[in-house]
């Protein structure tokens, strides 16, 4: 009889998940394993709703954006009982080991679960986010930067037509990852992010020096702020309203929302997946579960699951350093 595994993607989507299950379907049928795929996340685990999961359906995969398996979040599998039957279902298909592709919820649901269920658990990195530690990245940020600067570019071409001052609201209201690399390879003038954040008079006082110093330079110019959602207390409105105040020019806000969960993924994610995909088929049966399965400087790594969130993931220091090389420049 072989070994039955199976997969389900919890929380936010992101780019590269489906490249990801397809790595893992393949690699597990190679060794004669049968894959079941959960459907929305954990409610599906709790409603035994799944699908058969083989090669054949993962033609064409790898560039698709999204999840083929959906996902949800699933506020009733914080309860023990939930767990207690998300255990019996999964001892009633016979499965033996559980791939979960997700955030930190994602994360700790699946170490919930183990407090129930005596299978095997690893978790894979699947968020925008970039917020979980242990990996140096996470399946869909990178795609995530490059929608956020393809759109700030656009933002630019009508900024400096009208020579205005543009917001634009990024994703990462926990973790500044997403807006200081989309801010930077954006060549953005300021952002503004939860691990920087001191308080609105100094961030204010901040932006409107900048802006007068190129204006002094340069005369009037178009000028780019890059936001992390939910960080301003009074809301991107409230922080639009201070600016023309202070600054007397028009600001326009841009909310990119979940824009950024979208599209096919980027050749990084894809690579991303498929590394971590695979490698996590290779551990099934092998004595070590609870883990998720990361990169570090190249190489796969097995980390906790309880370490993955404990801490905070910080910003590395190489690009905290150049955005403020770079955007103090008067002349940028």
């Amino acid at each position: 009889m072989s070994k039955k595994v199976a997969i389900l993607t919890s929380g936010g989507d992101a780019p590269g998940m489906n490249a990801c299950i397809r790595a893992i379907v393949l690699v597990c049928e190679r060794s004669g394993f049968d894959v079941l795929g959960y459907l929305h996340g954990y409610n599906g685990l709790l409603k035994q709703q799944y699908r058969e999961l083989d090669a054949r359906q993962m033609h064409n995969l790898t560039q698709r954006g999204g999840t083929i398996l959906h996902s949800a979040r699933c506020l009733e599998f914080k309860t023990d009982e939930s767990a207690r039957l998300a255990a019996a279902n999964l001892d009633e298909l016979g499965v033996t080991t559980l791939f979960v592709i997700g955030g930190d919820g994602s994360f700790r649901g699946a170490q919930h679960l183990g407090n129930f269920w005596d299978g095997q658990i690893i978790g894979l990195p699947g968020t925008i986010d970039n917020d979980i530690v242990g990996t140096d990245a996470t399946i869909g940020y990178f795609t995530a930067i490059e929608t956020a600067v393809q759109s700030v570019d656009k933002v630019r071409d009508t900024a400096d037509a009208f020579e205005r001052v543009f917001l634009v609201e990024v994703m990462g209201r926990h973790a500044g990852f997403l807006g200081l690399n989309g801010a930077l390879a954006s060549a953005s003038d300021y952002v503004i992010l939860p691990e920087l954040f001191e308080n609105e008079e100094k961030t204010l006082k901040d932006i409107l020096t900048q802006l007068n110093e190129r204006r002094d330079q340069r005369g009037n110019v178009s000028y780019i702020i890059i936001l992390a959602e939910n960080l301003w207390p009074g809301g991107i409105a409230d922080l639009v309203s201070k600016l023309e105040q202070r600054t007397e020019t028009e600001v326009r806000p841009v909310i990119l929302g979940h824009v950024q969960r979208g599209g096919s993924p980027v050749s990084q994610d894809r690579l991303l997946a498929m590394k971590l995909g695979a490698h996590a088929a290779t551990l099934i049966g092998k004595p070590i579960t609870g883990i998720m399965v990361g990169e570090q400087n190249g190489q796969a790594v097995e980390v906790p699951l309880p370490l993955t969130w404990e801490h905070s993931k910080p910003l590395d220091d190489l690009s905290v350093n150049t955005m403020t090389l770079l955007m103090n420049n008067r002349y940028a």
